[in-house]
């Protein structure tokens, strides 16, 4: 009873989608409630036949003909019914299904960016796909059949007490111990569901983590490590789900079975001691058909607990996204003007535990150009991450155009503030598509853009032009290509404030210069804020900071850094060395390097 108590909540409110269709509902159980009626009278007919002519040897042929004609009739009917009964509940189904997965995606697409950071991206895969296909079975399934059931086995009930009251008595004694077998399955199973359900999103997260990684993968020759783990996930599941089968053996069919010859060995023995004629042979026909109908409907009825109990631990999982908080943005609808940024003692973590950033304060006047460098980890892309709104600030103050992060909308910020980042997201659609991003973008603002960062020539040569399919993850195109496609995304639509993520780390010298001269007219427009670990493309900033574990350790213009020889001095030191050493590499012969076996130094 408990178990019920705990899934009635969750149960109620995926049933509630159906409130809308009220209407149509209602039709299906009218047709259901027919064909039930139907179903139930072929026996009485038959018995009629049995009971009233048969003794009497006179069988006219046209009544003979009557009863046949009435009794395909009434299975027809009930067959059509049924199969327009059956077409209604699916169509309510499928609706009610799309509505739910609209929900979920909407959901997953307004969830904070830290729920990602923590969670496997296959559990929000599984709610979305597996966990919206079990709620359909719900209504497809569970519900047509209870409804189903229902109205057969209430039928077959108000039958069986018109025909003989006592013979339905002992039918009757068959409800309570079905009770008592349904109570005790769904006890045991509940659980068993609960952990198929986070079986099932485990092996879509290992299948994602398999895809997304397959080029590691085969180029460590890691393919039977992944093959053992996905294996002993399934097996896990394949587990699991033997003992839902179990259950259902131990306690369904068999079980059921036994009790319906038990119930009928009883009328047999009612028919048997009752005295002649009081129990006509009709009579005990139709009782032994209804018999026979009542367990197939009872048997449904307890077996569609193991189909409810899995959409309901599916509903709980769905519920829980959906119900999970949405990032938070503020009521400002006021884009940005100047992009101006003020940070003040500004600390942040991803757990509140230990901070990222540590007492970070910036002034950034408009159209500035300011760069953050330092080693990996020291905390630019949070910084960064911070600026865009993707996460709260935990103390401190950071300040848009004077304004305080927190109290600007979604809209706000989006219009306002762009980031390109080193590994740019490219969809499976074409040039077009990926550079307007849904805006009201013209062709000729795509192919300017593209001139700006010298992509032109190569799109050009594509088959469709700016209209050419890109593939899968941009397939398409080089990793320094997409970053050059991101870059063209930003300039067709001008922000207050530009955020460059490592955004020219995959692209070679000549396309660098390139871009460089392009931010020089954004600088025009826009505030730029540059991470990078190429010092050469910050020697203009008018501020640099250097971050060192979450700190800013040294702030400054290129040469005010330099003649500090600090930190940054040691950076900008090495980076030199580096790009001599590799200029030397490019002078030497590979003629020479081959035939003498001298390597560079």
């Amino acid at each position: 009873m408990r178990n019920w108590i705990s899934l009635w909540p969750t149960l109620r409110r995926l049933l509630l989608y159906g409130r809308p269709y009220r209407r149509r509902l209602t039709i299906g159980l009218f047709m259901l409630g027919l064909a039930a009626t139907a179903e139930v009278s072929g026996p009485i007919v038959i018995s009629h036949f049995i009971d009233d002519m048969f003794p009497d040897r006179i069988l006219p042929f046209w009544r003979v003909e009557c009863l046949v004609l009435f009794f395909l009739g009434l299975q027809v009917l009930s067959a059509t019914l049924r199969y327009f009964q059956v077409l209604l509940f699916n169509r309510i189904a499928l609706t009610v299904v799309q509505k739910l997965r609209t929900e979920v995606m909407d959901a997953a697409l307004c969830q904070p960016l830290s729920i990602f950071d923590t969670q496997a991206v296959g559990q929000f895969i599984s709610r979305v796909t597996n966990d919206t296909e079990v709620v359909k079975d719900l209504y497809v399934t569970v519900v047509a059949t209870i409804l189903r059931s229902a109205a057969l086995i209430t039928a077959t009930l108000v039958a069986m007490f018109l025909l003989d009251w006592r013979l339905a008595c002992i039918s009757l004694l068959l409800f309570p111990v079905v009770v008592v077998v349904m109570w005790f399955y769904q006890r045991y199973s509940t659980p068993i569901v609960r952990r198929i359900r986070y079986y099932v999103a485990d092996i879509n997260n290992i299948l994602n983590e398999i895809i997304n990684g397959m080029e590691v993968i085969q180029q460590f020759r890691q393919q039977q490590r992944f093959r053992e783990k996905l294996q002993n996930s399934s097996y896990v599941h394949f587990q699991t789900r033997m003992e839902t089968l179990r259950l259902e053996g131990y306690l369904l069919r068999p079980l059921l079975s036994l009790l319906f010859t038990l119930i009928l060995c009883g009328i047999l023995l009612m028919f048997g001691l009752s005295p002649n004629g009081v129990i006509g042979v009709g009579i005990l026909y139709v009782f032994i058909n209804y018999l026979g109908r009542l367990n197939e409907p009872l048997i449904e009825l307890t077996s569609q607990q193991s189909i409810m109990q899995q959409a309901v631990a599916a509903g709980e999982r769905i519920f829980e996204l959906i119900d999970s908080p949405a990032q938070h943005y503020g009521q400002d609808d006021c884009p940005l003007r100047d992009g101006t940024i003020e940070l003040r003692n500004l600390q942040f973590g991803y757990h509140y535990e230990s901070f990222v950033l540590q007492d970070i304060s910036l002034l950034a006047p408009a159209k500035s150009f300011i760069a953050l460098v330092g080693h990996t980890g020291s905390g630019k892309s949070t910084l960064a991450s911070l600026i865009m709104g993707y996460y709260p600030v935990n103390q401190g103050t950071l300040m848009l155009d004077g304004r305080p992060i927190e109290t600007l909308s979604h809209y706000a910020l989006r219009k306002s503030i762009a980031m390109v980042q080193q590994d740019p997201v490219v969809m499976a659609e074409t040039v077009y598509t990926n550079i307007a991003l849904g805006r009201n973008i013209s062709e000729q603002q795509i192919w300017h853009a593209l001139e700006k960062v010298e992509l032109a020539a190569l799109v050009r040569s594509l088959p469709g032009g700016i209209f050419s399919e890109l593939g899968e993850q941009g397939n398409r195109l080089s990793v320094g290509q997409k970053q050059l496609l991101a870059l063209a995304r930003v300039l067709v639509s001008m922000p207050a404030i530009l955020i460059l993520d490592e955004a020219t780390a995959n692209i070679d010298s000549g396309t660098e210069q390139a871009i460089a001269r392009a931010l020089q007219e954004v600088r025009r427009h826009t505030t730029l804020l540059v991470i990078a670990h190429r010092l050469s493309t910050v020697l203009d900033a008018d501020q640099i900071l250097v971050l060192h574990h979450g700190k800013v350790v040294e702030r400054g213009t290129h040469t005010k850094l330099l003649e500090g020889q600090g930190r940054y001095y040691q950076m900008y030191q090495l980076q030199q060395a580096d790009q001599a050493l590799r200029d030397e590499e490019s002078q030497i012969p590979v003629s020479r390097i081959v035939l003498s076996g001298e390597l560079p130094l």
